[in-house]
């Protein structure tokens, strides 16, 4: 089933000239307790950027034949030359190892990784990438950079470095959320 996006159509302008999604107000105003909706919108708003984004990168990295999960730690291998461990590269991702282990073998059936003997430690193994792999990444390079231009066309650079700062606020939060309902139970 494909996507089709007609919510840039669809947005409202506020008195401030500022884009709301008049659907999404509609529906938060019969959900929100009091008649502020800004916050329950801002969620929205996130999630529905998140989406966007999600099927963009999906269609970029499935038409070459690797998942984004695939492509996150492919690329989070290329920052090393002496590979990186299971367990860090999991924590550095946010998944769990069993994910990552998957990945690594998708990763290495596409010979885009390989698996070496950790050599501070015989017992592990480390994944590194492999020259295929770097050209892999420098082949999709050029397109995800063009998407992202296209996607953030008209934002200044202080823009676009306040929306990283906002949404990485929104995710400390988030984990400063988790900690407090972990604590109560």
């Amino acid at each position: 089933m494909k996507h089709v996006d007609n919510d840039a159509e669809e947005f409202g302008r506020d008195p401030d000239d500022l884009l709301f999604d008049p659907r999404v107000r509609n529906a938060l105003a019969q959900f929100a307790l009091g008649d502020d909706t800004g916050v329950l919108e801002a969620a929205a708003a996130i999630r529905a950027a998140a989406r966007g984004l999600e099927r963009l990168r999906s269609r970029g990295t499935d038409s070459r034949g690797l998942s984004p999960g695939a492509l996150d730690i492919l690329i989070r291998l290329s920052g090393t030359e002496d590979g990186i461990s299971i367990k860090d590269l999991a924590g550095s991702a946010g998944v769990s190892s069993r994910n990552v282990t998957g990945l690594v073998d998708t990763l290495e059936r596409g010979g885009l990784a390989v698996r070496v003997p950790d050599p501070q430690d015989r017992r592990s193994v480390l994944a590194r990438i492999t020259p295929s792999g770097r050209t892999w990444l420098e082949e999709f390079r050029r397109p995800t950079q063009a998407a992202m231009a296209a996607v953030f066309r008209g934002f200044t650079p202080a823009e676009t470095t306040l929306l990283r700062h906002l949404c990485l606020r929104v995710v400390e939060n988030q984990h400063q959320l988790a900690r407090y309902v972990e604590e109560q139970t």
